[in-house]
Parts: C-alpha cells; sequence; structure tokens
C-alpha cells in the first residue's frame, strides 16, 4: 500500500464500475473499494508535498490536448495475481504523460517502462480457482462501453483517494 501523499493521474472509467464489481463479489480482498475503475496515466505521480502549480498547469494542458474519446473494453488480461482490461485506445496519453514527467517512472518500474494502458479489475488473486472465476465472470462483460472524458489528479489521504482536481480531456486548462 502506498504512503499517504502519493499521488497519481488517472481517467475515471464510471461505465467500467461493473467489472470491478464483479470481481468484488468473487473475493473483496480483490478490489481496492473506494478506487473507482480507471486508467492510470502515471502512477506514482509527484509526491503532494512537491506538486507545484507548474504540475498542475502541465496534467491540466496536456489532458486538454487530447479529446474525450469513447472507448470498447474487450480484452482481458490476466498475470500471476492480476486480472484487467487493456485499454489500447489510451496508449497515446498514458505515453504522453510519461513523456511529460520523464524522471517519473511508471509503477516504480515493475512493468517496464513503457505499461500498457488497462483497468485493473483485480489484484492478489493467488487461488488459481479464485482467479479464473474472476476471468470467466470478468470477460462475459466484456466486450463494454465507455467514456474517457476527463483527467483526475487524486491523492492518497488517510481516508482513501481523493480528487485534487479534475480537467476534461480536450477542454481548456485555464480553471
Amino acid at each position: 500500500m502506498p504512503d499517504p501523499g502519493t499521488t497519481a493521474v488517472v481517467i475515471v472509467l464510471p461505465d467500467a464500475a461493473p467489472l470491478l464489481d464483479t470481481a468484488w463479489r468473487i473475493d473483496p480482498a480483490l478490489v481496492r473499494r473506494g478506487v473507482p475503475a480507471h486508467v492510470s496515466l502515471l502512477y506514482p505521480f509527484v509526491p503532494e508535498s512537491a506538486l507545484t502549480g507548474q504540475d498542475e498547469k502541465g496534467v491540466r494542458s496536456l489532458a486538454a490536448s487530447f479529446p474525450a474519446a469513447d472507448l470498447l473494453l474487450e480484452e482481458l488480461v490476466t498475470a500471476p495475481g492480476f486480472v484487467g482490461v487493456t485499454v489500447p485506445q489510451l496508449q497515446p496519453i498514458v505515453d504522453a504523460f510519461g513523456a511529460q514527467w520523464p524522471g517519473l517512472r511508471p509503477y516504480g518500474g515493475r512493468f517496464g517502462a513503457r505499461p500498457a494502458a488497462h483497468v485493473t479489475v483485480a489484484m492478489g488473486a493467488d487461488n488459481p480457482t479464485t482467479s479464473a472465476q474472476v476471468r470467466t465472470a470478468v470477460g462475459s462483460l466484456l466486450p463494454l462501453r465507455t467514456r474517457a472524458a476527463e483527467v483526475q489528479l487524486v491523492v492518497l489521504t488517510e481516508d482513501g483517494w481523493q480528487s485534487r482536481f479534475t480537467s476534461p480531456l480536450g477542454g481548456t486548462d485555464g480553471r
């Protein structure tokens, strides 16, 4: 679990919530409650204590440079203890955030320099039977349509993840 003050830049996908709800019904420990279905653009981001107005302006400006997009989620991906759904349509924005902040290693480098854009559905499924149940149940919900409309900068607090600000994709960065 990351420390309070950890931040991330994400695109929340509310219409993908049924994927996480399905995994939660199989095993609540696999889903981080309070964290909605999302694609991480850059995690971890600049620690909250080091965030500057320039960082915030950069997030808003980069979000404004990409249009909102209708998405079709259709490819389930798995790895030991992990079930997710790829979102290749959002890879260009993930790559742009990585390029804008080259000193930040996505996921601390655990998944390479260019991790695939994805929605994490379940993590920590060490039991192969449970993983198979999640794959089957979530797979039955695909394909799923959703819309990427805004970028959020979120910060981990003692009470969980909180939105610091939201900026529309394709919108203005002057808010």
